[in-house]
């Protein structure tokens, strides 16, 4: 019966293949199947298009109840691989799955310039797919992509091992993830300073490649991981790996008391034998490029890529730390959207064109909007900065990774796998550093950046009635007090306020001891930069809204008389980011931001609305005195930060900060709110059940149909 069972189900599986097949008969080349497999079926297509061979295009049938395996792109990346072990045919750029109820289109493996596999809502045409040249560019990147496979099962069983059997001196998943991390760090310079010595706790020199090696590891034992940690504990400061932020400020990715906690040999064998055991590294026509391949030799966006989902699938987020972790369906949305705007701008690209484009997050945890910003630029370069020759295009690569990419973070751990992370891609120089507050630090300079994409927090904490909570409840007070600036001038709260500058006397005004940078200045102006005094008295003064291109003002709201007074402790913080981060935009510059949906409808948010897009003239319809066009709302489902401990009901606002006057240049344009792109999304590919994202649930991922409607002006 078993065996009857078995075979209904591959003829079923035939059935469901063969009406695929029908269904893209202008792909009118013979079928090429694909290895068998228990509950799949799969086959390449392919068209002709003025004489020449389309990409191919997977098809793909599933058994019932095997539907994680479209909804999960890792997982589908896993199958996908396994499908084509034994095909020498190009790599298939798309996807198209079915099990008989669901049905989902991928773009696969970041060929369209995406951040790895992804949702999209129709299959492109045969004249378009011919445009999709990743296989051209990239002569090996078949054989990144299986790496990318052998290297997520590495790190997970790693991660699985160490927790539960070899252990080590770690407390936790994340500690495990850091090692990792520190690790990735060393192997670089394995590839990167090759000839690169360092001298060991007798004084005795070495030369590192000899040392940090898997073989070496593996005979010398405790002997080879202590010459590693003296490694590490020299290297860690090394001036390759220290950016200068902003305000002139040096940031090394470990602090002087960082150090490798892992102590069992066996642990170091079985991680560096995952990293430098690849193998040869192979073109995709199948010939030898290399006898022994290095993460060196592995696409940059891709080792992105397997960081990202290797942190998302490990880090626990107990204690709030999981907010960091963006889900990958939000991001790439979010990307996408803003570059294909980026794509059509004249302004930006010329600023591309000449490196002087700038992104940022302000909140970055592990600068996961940065790694797929960095994917989606270089592809941007590759495809429509057709002036450029393939070595400017490289230089104009490199200077962004120099110089374009900055991220900030409050969490030490968060910015050094951040920094790990871009240094894996080839931007060990990425400007991201740790802050006490990115609301306030002077190492984030306004009008500075083109695109910030950020993730920041919000909602005011609860805290109970103990003695232990109103003592941190009276800390995170102070805190927002300091943080809220010169707005407390007749009590003072907390320790120190800084001063705000008055518009009317043209002077810094004193309301408390000052934070002065050499020249005598304020470092800090407090959210009072954009009212100005238009009535009342000295001791009862009345302040009315002066928006300008490097102010604030939302430590503040308005009265029912329109009189701005001052904002308590208790205001969200993402209102202050939202102000902050169009503060840092250039003119021009764009911002995504995921909100708590409160601020975007609630009747007391109405101000903070009014003050991005300004008020509505009744009579011509216009909205006068915003600082920002709001491009588009999307609502994201309930579920979607679950995992990180909000259920919070949050969107994506996406903004545009206004343009500046040419002879004003602190004053903006008056430009016109245009429509707003509207859409909701319910489900993003996977439902949350038993504290896990289940893909097997078949939902779709909204997101894929909604950018692609925006990127089409529906």
């Amino acid at each position: 019966m078993a065996k009857d069972n078995k075979i209904d189900k591959q003829a079923q599986l035939t059935d469901l293949f063969n009406h695929l097949v029908k269904q893209h008969r202008n792909f009118d080349q013979p079928v090429l199947e694909l290895s068998s497999h228990e509950f799949a079926k799969a086959g390449l297509i392919q068209g002709m298009v003025a004489g020449n061979l389309t990409p191919p295009v997977m098809l793909l049938a599933l058994a019932e109840g095997h539907w994680e395996n479209a909804a999960d792109t890792a997982k589908f990346d896993d199958l996908a691989y396994t499908l084509l072990s034994d095909t020498d045919s190009d790599w298939p750029v798309f996807a198209v799955i079915s099990d008989g109820t669901n049905n989902r289109i991928l773009s696969l493996f970041g060929s369209d310039g995406s951040d790895g596999t992804h949702g999209v809502d129709v299959l492109p045409s045969l004249e378009e797919l011919n445009s999709f040249d990743r296989l051209e560019r990239d002569r090996t990147f078949r054989w990144s992509m299986r790496i990318y496979t052998h290297l997520m099962h590495r790190f997970d069983a790693f991660h699985e091992s160490v927790f539960r059997v070899t252990k080590d001196d770690v407390n936790d998943k994340n500690d495990i993830i850091e090692e990792v991390a520190k690790l990735l760090f060393l192997e670089s310079f394995r590839i990167y300073h090759p000839d690169i010595q360092f001298t060991d706790k007798q004084g005795n020199k070495h030369l590192f490649s000899s040392v940090f090696n898997w073989q070496y590891v593996k005979k010398e034992g405790d002997k080879a991981v202590n010459l590693i940690k003296d490694a590490f504990n020299e290297f860690k400061s090394h001036e390759d790996y220290i950016v200068t932020s902003d305000d002139g400020t040096d940031n090394a990715i470990f602090s002087e008391d960082t150090h490798l906690r892992l102590s069992v040999s066996k642990n170091y064998e079985n991680l560096l034998e995952a990293l430098q055991d690849l193998g040869p590294v192979i073109y995709n026509d199948g010939r030898i490029a290399k006898e022994q391949g290095t993460l060196g030799d592995v696409s940059g966006d891709l080792l992105g890529r397997v960081f990202d989902v290797f942190l998302r699938a490990n880090f626990e987020s107990k204690g709030g730390l999981g907010v960091y972790l963006t889900p990958n369906p939000v991001k790439q949305a979010m990307l996408e959207i803003a570059i294909n705007d980026i794509a059509n701008d004249d302004e930006a690209i010329a600023r591309l064109s000449n490196g002087d484009f700038r992104f940022c997050d302000p909140t970055c945890g592990s600068f996961g909007f940065g790694s797929v910003a960095l994917s989606q630029l270089d592809h941007l370069i590759d495809t429509q900065l057709g002036g450029l020759n393939d070595h400017e295009k490289k230089a104009l690569k490199e200077k962004l990774r120099n110089e374009g990419f900055t991220g900030a973070d409050a969490a030490p751990r968060m910015v050094m796998l951040a920094r790990v992370n871009m240094a894996l891609q080839g931007a060990p120089k990425a400007q991201i550093f740790h802050t006490k507050n990115s609301l306030t630090t002077a190492a984030l300079k306004p009008n500075s950046f083109d695109l910030i994409c950020t993730n920041p927090p919000f909602g005011t904490p609860k805290f109970a009635n103990n003695k232990n909570a109103q003592a941190s409840k009276k800390t995170y007070e102070a805190d927002m007090e300091q943080i809220l600036g010169g707005f407390r001038p007749t009590e003072q709260v907390a320790e120190s306020y800084n001063a705000y500058y008055d518009h009317l006397k043209m002077r810094w005004d004193d309301t408390g001891d000052l934070y002065l940078d050499e020249n005598g200045n304020p470092k800090w102006a407090g959210y009072r930069t954009d009212l100005r005094q238009t009535g009342g008295t000295d001791k009862k003064p009345t302040y009315s809204l002066a928006p300008s291109t490097d102010g604030l003002a939302l430590g503040s709201k308005p009265d029912s008389k329109g009189n701005w007074k001052p904002v308590g402790a208790s205001i969200d913080p993402a209102v202050l980011f939202i102000d902050r981060c169009l503060q840092l935009l250039k003119p021009g510059g764009r911002l995504m931001i995921v909100l708590p949906d409160g601020i975007l409808c609630n009747s007391g948010d109405r101000y903070v609305r009014e003050y991005i897009m300004g008020k509505k003239d009744e009579q011509t319809g216009e909205f006068v005195g915003g600082k920002a066009i709001v491009k588009a709302v999307i609502s994201l489902p309930s579920d979607c930060f679950k995992l990180s401990g909000t259920g919070a009901k949050t969107s994506i606002m996406y903004l545009q900060k206004r343009r500046a006057s040419p002879d004003q240049p602190e004053q903006f344009l008056p430009e016109p709110q245009t429509d707003v792109f509207m859409a909701v999304a319910e489900t993003l590919g996977y439902l949350v059940k038993n504290n896990i994202e289940d893909y097997n649930a078949g939902v779709p991922n909204d997101l894929d149909v909604i950018a692609s409607a925006y990127k089409r002006g529906a």
